[in-house]
C-alpha cells in the first residue's frame, strides 16, 4: 500500500520552509522583495538543500518576502491542500513570529494572516489544522514574552501551542521559562525543540524548565538510555523527521537514523517533514523512510492523536479516521 493510501498525522513542519516556489515568487513579486533568482525553475534549485551554510542562506535570502496576511494565509491553504493529498487529515504546523518583526511587520499582522490560513484550510480544504508559533532562539527576552502574549491572544482562532526553534546548541531551553509559562497560564501547551543539534541535556532542560507536553526531534535521546526510558514511561511523543535529520548530519543516512531504537523503546513518534521545500521531501517520501526502520502506520497516527494539542471533539474524530482506515502491515526494518 502506498503511503498516500492510508491517513496521517502531521505535528512538525515549519510553514515558512514549506513554501512553494511558484508561491514564493509570487509573493516576492507583489511585495517588491528582491529574490537572488528570477524563475521557479531557478528558485526551486536554489532553495533545495545542499549543506547546513546553504540551508540558512537560502532561508534568510527567500522567506522573508512573506510579509502580509495575505501571504500568510494562502501560505497554509496551500500546505494544507499538498499535504492532504499525501493522506494528511490533521496538521500542527510551525510559524516565526519574531522574524518578522526586524522587517516591521507587526504580530498581529503575522498571526492573523496564519490563523486566518488555518480557519480556510479546514473550510476549503477539509483538513484540520492547528498553529504552534516558534520563539526563534536568541531573541531577548521581551520578544520572547511578546511571542507568548499574542500565542495567547490568538488561542481561540486555532493556536493550540508555543514552541522553541532555531540555534540549539548555544541557546539552551531554560532561557525561556519565563515564556513559556505565560504561554502555559494562557492554556497553550509547550512544544521546544530539542535533542536534535544538542544532546539529551536539551531535551531534559525542554521537559523540566518549559514543562514540554511534546518534543520536536528528540532523537538524540538515544544517547542516555535513561532518558529514553523516562520518555516511553511518560508517554512523551517525539516529532521525528528522518529525511531532514539526513540532510542536517543528525543521521548519517536512513538506515542509520534511531527511530528504530526509539520505537523499539516504547517511545511514541510520528514522522513529519520539517521544511519540506528545502529538504527537497514530502510526507510520503518521510513515511516511506520511517516504514524502512520498522515503524508502523497506524502506530504512527495513534502517536500523531496522542500528541497532538487540539480538543478532544478533534481528538474524537481524528481515532474516528484510524478506526476507519485500511491500514498496511508492519513493515519489517
Amino acid at each position: 500500500m502506498a503511503a498516500a493510501d492510508y491517513p496521517k498525522i502531521e505535528l512538525h513542519v515549519h510553514l515558512e520552509g514549506a513554501v512553494s516556489p511558484e508561491m514564493l515568487l509570487a509573493a516576492a513579486r507583489r511585495n517588491g522583495f528582491a529574490l537572488p533568482v528570477a524563475t521557479v525553475e531557478e528558485l526551486a534549485a536554489f532553495m533545495r538543500f545542499r549543506d547546513f551554510d546553504h540551508f540558512i542562506r537560502a532561508w534568510f535570502a527567500t522567506t522573508p518576502a512573506l510579509q502580509t496576511e495575505r501571504d500568510y494565509r494562502e501560505l497554509v491553504v496551500d500546505y494544507a491542500r499538498r499535504a492532504r493529498a499525501q493522506g494528511a487529515v490533521y496538521l500542527e504546523a510551525i510559524f516565526s513570529p519574531a522574524d518578522k518583526l526586524p522587517q516591521g511587520i507587526d504580530l498581529d499582522v503575522v498571526f492573523t494572516g496564519f490563523t486566518d490560513g488555518a480557519q480556510e484550510a479546514r473550510e476549503t480544504v477539509g483538513i484540520e489544522v492547528r498553529l504552534t508559533p516558534d520563539i526563534t532562539r536568541g531573541v531577548d527576552r521581551d520578544v520572547a514574552r511578546r511571542v507568548a502574549e499574542a500565542a495567547v491572544r490568538y488561542r481561540d482562532r486555532g493556536v493550540v501551542a508555543l514552541g522553541l526553534g532555531g540555534d540549539e546548541a548555544n541557546h539552551p531551553p531554560e532561557g525561556y521559562a519565563e515564556a513559556f509559562a505565560i504561554a502555559r497560564d494562557g492554556g497553550l501547551g509547550s512544544v521546544p525543540h530539542a535533542g536534535e543539534v544538542a544532546g539529551p541535556a536539551s531535551v531534559r532542560g525542554a521537559l523540566e524548565a518549559l514543562r514540554a507536553d511534546r518534543i520536536r526531534h528528540g532523537v538524540r535521546s538515544v544517547e542516555d538510555p535513561g532518558l529514553v526510558r523516562e520518555l516511553a514511561a511518560r508517554g512523551i511523543v517525539l516529532d521525528v523527521c528522518v529525511l531532514s535529520n539526513v540532510c542536517l548530519g543528525v543521521a548519517p543516512d536512513v538506515a542509520g537514523h534511531p527511530l528504530g531504537q526509539l520505537l523499539d523503546a516504547g517511545v511514541r513518534c510520528t514522522v513529519n517533514t520539517d521544511d519540506p521545500t528545502f529538504f527537497n521531501c514530502d510526507l510520503a517520501a518521510e513515511h516511506a523512510a520511517a516504514r524502512r526502520l520498522g515503524a508502523d502506520p497506524r502506530a504512527l497516527f495513534e502517536a500523531g492523536v496522542a500528541g497532538a494539542l487540539c480538543d478532544e471533539g478533534t481528538k474524537a474524530r481524528l481515532r474516528a479516521i484510524g478506526d476507519a482506515a485500511d491500514w498496511p502491515a508492519p513493515a519489517v526494518a
